[in-house]
């Protein structure tokens, strides 16, 4: 999945408090591809890293630096979440929420990855194993993940506001 609707998503299934919460549960969804593409992308706008494909095509996976798969590992895997989320839970005596979206942007990924192009190895580093989906480019999962976004932010933002004001009983003017 895309890296701006990871955010979205994250935001809108955990993020719903208040402002904060919103964004840091936008940023904990982007977080995993963040961390591992960003500082090669990066390197190879500012002409630090060989590019040997077209911008806006997907780069040969031969061409990317073995660094970025090993991020990627870490940053995919369920189980290094889950030992994450303990140790938040640990520190704070509390769950933080927002930092499930991390969780959430795993799950997602998952489904939406071929085993051609970055499969999610969510069992790292227990197992190998990885679940060949259908890449989330393609229309059977773009346009679905497109509209349900837009529909969930509709009523967050402009239906939910107003039945919870309806709903409330003996609310003073």
């Amino acid at each position: 999945m895309d890296i701006i609707s990871h955010g979205l998503w994250g935001s809108i299934v955990f993020g719903r408090k208040n402002r904060r919460s919103f964004w840091l549960s936008f940023v904990f969804g982007i977080l995993p591809d963040l961390v591992a593409f960003a500082p090669f992308f990066l390197m190879t706008i500012l002409g630090l890293t060989y590019r040997d494909w077209e911008i806006g095509e997907p780069p040969d996976p031969k061409s990317i630096p073995a660094y970025v798969y090993q991020v990627y590992n870490i940053s995919h895997s369920l189980i290094v979440f889950l030992a994450a989320f303990l140790f938040l839970l640990f520190l704070f005596r509390r769950p933080i929420w927002e930092f499930a979206a991390w969780g959430l942007h795993i799950l997602l990924d998952i489904p939406t990855h071929s085993s051609g192009f970055f499969p999610t190895p969510f069992l790292w580093p227990v197992s190998d194993f990885q679940f060949n989906g259908l890449p989330w480019s393609d229309p059977i999962i773009f346009l679905p993940n497109i509209f349900l976004l837009l529909s969930l932010y509709i009523w967050y933002f402009k239906i939910y506001p107003k039945r919870r004001k309806i709903d409330i009983p003996f609310q003073k003017p």
